[in-house]
């Protein structure tokens, strides 16, 4: 009795830290490739260091210093590139990596960006915005930059 009680506890804390581990990356919607410079990240109102490797998840804020920029890489394999002094918030991700399909909303609040669409626009072009103060940008090539100033 002692050794099948204990294989099932084993099996129980096995099966509960394989559904963790799944619902802590479910929320991934990104990664930080590359960061150069003051670079943070905006999570639910608390400020964290934007270094290589930070996860990233919806509605986060990316900012970038005076001489910062930062490289982002999405789970759809868009790229994201932002120069000094930006403000990129991540409003929107939704992917399904089996059709492809999804939503991508994003929103240059200040600085620059360039972006290279990943397979969500090239699924459906008008699945991927991104907003500025003064416009919003429907995806309908594959690079494109864009700039806000104050």
């Amino acid at each position: 009795m002692t050794t099948c009680s204990t294989g099932l506890r084993r099996a129980s804390a096995l099966a509960l830290a394989v559904f963790v581990a799944a619902s802590a990356s479910a929320a991934d919607i990104g990664q930080i490739k590359v960061s150069n410079g003051e670079v943070t990240v905006e999570r639910k109102g608390e400020l964290r260091p934007g270094t290589i490797g930070t996860r990233l998840e919806s509605s986060d804020v990316v900012r970038t210093g005076a001489a910062g920029s930062v490289g982002i890489t999405m789970a759809d394999n868009s790229l994201l590139s932002a120069g000094p002094n930006s403000i990129l918030s991540l409003d929107r991700f939704d992917f399904d990596p089996t059709s492809n399909q999804g939503r991508f909303d994003a929103q240059l609040q200040k600085g620059s960006l360039a972006v290279i669409s990943g397979r969500i626009a090239k699924q459906a072009p008008e699945a991927m915005t991104v907003r500025t103060p003064s416009a919003i940008l429907g995806v309908r090539g594959t690079e494109f930059a864009v700039a806000a100033n104050d």
